[in-house]
């Protein structure tokens, strides 16, 4: 074990040469008593109105312990990224400036 370890950490070494990289601007999240489901997809028209159809592309199922890590994980990114470069608006309304029209 390095000297810089605590004790009982395992030191994990990560290959990503196989993994698979997808872009989505969706995503749902379900669950059973044992298992999150974390679908993700592409919407073609986010801002679209009514009924939409979309494919999912990607699905992880994971423990309730490997959610909750990943939860933690998102967190501490998007803070980071706030303290950055300011607050990720969420509303698409408060996100969308639209044009004034010219005074006559």
């Amino acid at each position: 074990m390095a000297e810089n370890q605590a004790e009982g950490q395992v030191e994990m070494q990560v290959h990503e040469g196989n993994a698979h990289a997808a872009y989505a601007n969706f995503a749902r999240v379900t669950a059973t008593p044992e298992e999150v489901i974390v679908d993700f997809a592409l919407n073609p028209n986010p801002f679209a109105q009514g009924k939409q159809e979309i494919n999912v592309n990607n699905r992880l199922i994971m423990n309730f312990y490997t959610a909750k890590r990943l939860l933690s994980a998102l967190a501490m990114t998007i803070q980071r990224h706030e303290q950055a470069f300011g607050q990720i608006e969420l509303d698409i309304r408060k996100r969308v400036s639209l044009p004034v029209p010219p005074a006559n």
